[in-house]
C-alpha cells in the first residue's frame, strides 16, 4: 500500500467521525432521521391519493377564512383585482384574409357580438361577462377549481350560455371502473389509460344544500361529457385530476395568527379596563362608592383626586402591559410568510406602506405583477379560448354573425385578449422609459398599449375622433402626438401675440 493510499483511507475513516448522526444516507442532509427531524414525517402517496383525503376539509377551511379572515380575504380581493380588473379581459378578434390583410368587418360583427352576447352570459341570467370573469377568479383564489358548463342550443338569442358549478358536486367519493370495464372513475371524473377527461358525473343535487323544503340531497349523478365541462385548477403534479385552493399551504398561519391576535386583543381590553385591586387582610374594609349587580364593589375615579383608604387596606396595580411589544414584528414576520405562500409582497396582503421606498415598492410590484401575468395566462387559455371557440361555434352554425360562413371557423377563431394594465409608482418615470424605448425601436406602440391593457388601433382612433370633434368646434389644442409639438399659430391670443 502506497503512502497515499494510507493517507485517502485515513481521510475518509475522518470525514465519518464528523457525518451528523442518524445521517439515512449521507448524502443528502434532508434524508436526515436524527432528533432534529424525528418530527419530519412524510409519506408516499400520489397526487390524487393525497387530494382525495382532503380536498374537502381544505376547501371549507378555505372558504371559512375567506368569510372571517381579513388577510384571506385581501388576498382574493388582490388576486380578482389585479387579474382580472374593472373592466375584465378584453375580446380583440384578430382574423384576417388570405392576402394577409385584416379583415375589419368580420372581426368587428364578431366583437360587436360577442359584446352583445357579454351583457347576459350565464344561463341564470345574473351574470354579465365581466362578472363572469371576477367570478371565475374568486372561486378559483377561494376553492383551488372551478368548474363551468358551456350550454350550446341554449333559449338566448346566441344559442349559446355558460353555467358555474360549484366544486362540491364533483363527488371525490366516487371511485370506481367505468362500466366499460376500460376506463376509470376518479374523485367523480371518468378517465381513460392515458388520464383524459371523458365525461364528468355531477350530483344531481349539492350535498350540503339541505336548509330547504325542495332540497333533497340523494347520491345520484347527472353524466355530463367532458367536452361540455371546463375544468380549472392549477396541475403541481403530472396524473393530478383535482385542484387544491392556493390558501392551502398558508392555512396554518392564518388561523394560528388570527388566534393570537384575538387573544392580544382580549388582553389589551381588560388591561385598559382594570387599574388595580384593592387589598386587605381579611378581604373586609373598603365599602367604595356602590356596588354593582354581582355585588362587587366599585370606586368612582375622577381626574386629580385621592382617596383615604382604611385601615389594613392596600392597592395592588394591575398593568398587564398589552399587546407586547413583539406583537407588531411577530405579526409582521408570520404575514411575511403567508405572503410568500400566495405570491404576494407583504405590503399588499398587510395594506403596511409604512416605511416604504419607491425602489422596494417597485421591485415588489415587478415580482407581483409577473405573478398576475402568468395568471392570466393561464385563465385566458383555460377559460376565455374555450368559451369563445365554443360561443364562436354556435354562432357561426346558426347564422347570427351577419353570415360569415361557418367554414370558415378557424380563421375567425385567431383572437387577442387584451388583460388589464398597472399604473406605476412613478407614471413620469415610467413614461420616460417608454418613451425612450419606442424612439429606440426596443417597444413598438402596441407594446407601450398593452402594458395599460389598452390597444393602440383604439388608441388611434380615439385621437382620430378627438380631433374632429376639435376641429367642429373650432379648438386648437396645445400639442401634437407621435412627434414634434405644433404650436398653435399666431393670432389666437393663446401662444404668441402678433
Amino acid at each position: 500500500m502506497a503512502w497515499y493510499d494510507v493517507f485517502i483511507g485515513k481521510t475518509k475513516t475522518r470525514a465519518n467521525w464528523f457525518q451528523p448522526a442518524g445521517t439515512a444516507h449521507g448524502i443528502f442532509n434532508g434524508t436526515n432521521t436524527g432528533r432534529l427531524m424525528n418530527d419530519f414525517v412524510a409519506y408516499s402517496k400520489s397526487a390524487d391519493s393525497e387530494i382525495k383525503g382532503n380536498i374537502r376539509l381544505l376547501r371549507d377551511r378555505a372558504r371559512d377564512l375567506a368569510k372571517n379572515n381579513a388577510y384571506a380575504r385581501r388576498y382574493i380581493k388582490a388576486y380578482t383585482d389585479n387579474v382580472i380588473g374593472p373592466n375584465g379581459v378584453q375580446l380583440q378578434a384578430r382574423s384576417k384574409d388570405p392576402n394577409g390583410a385584416i379583415d375589419t368587418f368580420a372581426n368587428n360583427v364578431i366583437e360587436n357580438a360577442f359584446k352583445m352576447w357579454g351583457a347576459e352570459c350565464s344561463a341564470d341570467g345574473k351574470l354579465t361577462w365581466v362578472d363572469a370573469q371576477r367570478l371565475f377568479a374568486e372561486t378559483y383564489a377561494r376553492d383551488g377549481e372551478v368548474l363551468i358548463r358551456v350550454i350550446p342550443n341554449f333559449n338566448n338569442q346566441y344559442k349559446f350560455a355558460i353555467e358555474f358549478i360549484e366544486a362540491d358536486f364533483l363527488d371525490e367519493e366516487l371511485n370506481r371502473p367505468a362500466r366499460n370495464g376500460e376506463n376509470e372513475i376518479r374523485m367523480g371524473i371518468e378517465i381513460d389509460k392515458f388520464g383524459k377527461p371523458l365525461v364528468y358525473h355531477l350530483l344531481k343535487s349539492h350535498p350540503y344544500d339541505n336548509d330547504f323544503v325542495n332540497a333533497s340531497y340523494t347520491r345520484e349523478y347527472n353524466s355530463v361529457p367532458a367536452n361540455e365541462i371546463i375544468h380549472f385548477y392549477h396541475q403541481e403534479r403530472p396524473h393530478q385530476k383535482r385542484g387544491v385552493p392556493p390558501l392551502s399551504s398558508a392555512m396554518r398561519d392564518l388561523k394560528m395568527l388570527d388566534g393570537y391576535m384575538e387573544a392580544e386583543l382580549v388582553a389589551a381590553r381588560v388591561s385598559a379596563s382594570k387599574m388595580g385591586f384593592f387589598k386587605s387582610g381579611d378581604g373586609q374594609g373598603y365599602l367604595g362608592d356602590d356596588t354593582i349587580d354581582t355585588n362587587n364593589v366599585v370606586m368612582n375615579a375622577q381626574p386629580g383626586t385621592f382617596e383615604q383608604l382604611p385601615t389594613g387596606v392596600s392597592f395592588e396595580a394591575f398593568d398587564p402591559q398589552h399587546p407586547t411589544t413583539a406583537f407588531r414584528d411577530f405579526s409582521k414576520g408570520v404575514l411575511r410568510a403567508v405572503a410568500s405562500s400566495l405570491s404576494l409582497s407583504y405590503n399588499t396582503l398587510a395594506n403596511d406602506l409604512e416605511g416604504v421606498n419607491y425602489s422596494s415598492l417597485r421591485q415588489g410590484a415587478l415580482e407581483e405583477r409577473d405573478h398576475y401575468k402568468c395568471e392570466q395566462s393561464r385563465i385566458i387559455k383555460g377559460f376565455h379560448d374555450k368559451v369563445y371557440k365554443e360561443w364562436l361555434k354556435m354562432n357561426l352554425l346558426t347564422d347570427n354573425l351577419q353570415n360569415l360562413p361557418a367554414s370558415k371557423f378557424n380563421k375567425f377563431a385567431i383572437v387577442q385578449w387584451r388583460p388589464r394594465g398597472w399604473q406605476w409608482v412613478d407614471p413620469k418615470k415610467e413614461i420616460d422609459a417608454l418613451k425612450i424605448g419606442v424612439e429606440n425601436g426596443f417597444l413598438s406602440m402596441q407594446d407601450v398599449q398593452a402594458s395599460y391593457g389598452r390597444d393602440v388601433e383604439d388608441v388611434f382612433q380615439q385621437i382620430q375622433v378627438e380631433k374632429e370633434l376639435a376641429q367642429e368646434y373650432g379648438i386648437q389644442t396645445q400639442f401634437q402626438p407621435f412627434g414634434a409639438k405644433d404650436k398653435i399659430p399666431l393670432g389666437t391670443g393663446t401662444e404668441e401675440e402678433e
